[in-house]
């Protein structure tokens, strides 16, 4: 699938935690939801998103928000990269890349020239309704949770 637009409804999803649960984005119907799909657990950028959107999740629970990270990791090594950073986001497995597909958060990608496919660092806020109401390609992971809270009013 192509990449997603604002106004778009938010493909469901159902997707396990670091606990094995089942999440579904459909669990949040009525609430907005930061989704946020990264490559992987434990690496210096993804490190860095996760703890900034940690960091600042006090900020985005006053404003009823829920951050959900998915990456194509395991549960144990979410528990893991949670326990070692004291990480307070949910994450969620998507092994198969289904969900990042979907949502055009998987695919080509160019890195210092050379072409690769993999994850697409990207971040979508999905509105109580369930559509679209901002979406984030190839973010750069740094700084990029508060420039979400922002973007939340």
């Amino acid at each position: 699938m192509g990449r997603l637009d604002k106004g778009q409804e938010a493909p469901d999803f159902a997707l396990e935690d670091e606990n094995g649960n089942v999440v579904r984005l459909s669990d949040y119907a009525g609430r907005r939801v930061v989704v946020y799909f990264y490559p992987a657990d434990d690496t210096p950028g993804c490190t860095k998103e996760a703890c900034q959107f940690s960091d600042l999740s006090g900020r985005f629970n006053e404003k009823s928000v829920d951050v959900l990270g998915i990456s194509a990791d395991d549960g144990a090594s979410h528990a893991r990269f949670r326990q070692k950073y004291g990480l307070s986001v949910k994450l969620l497995s998507d092994p198969s890349h289904e969900v990042m597909e979907r949502y055009g958060a998987w695919g080509e990608k160019t890195l210092y020239g050379k072409k690769s496919v993999g994850v697409i660092r990207t971040t979508v806020i999905v509105g109580p309704e369930g559509t679209l109401e901002r979406v984030w390609y190839h973010v750069r992971a740094d700084g990029h949770a508060e420039k979400v809270l922002a973007e939340l009013g």
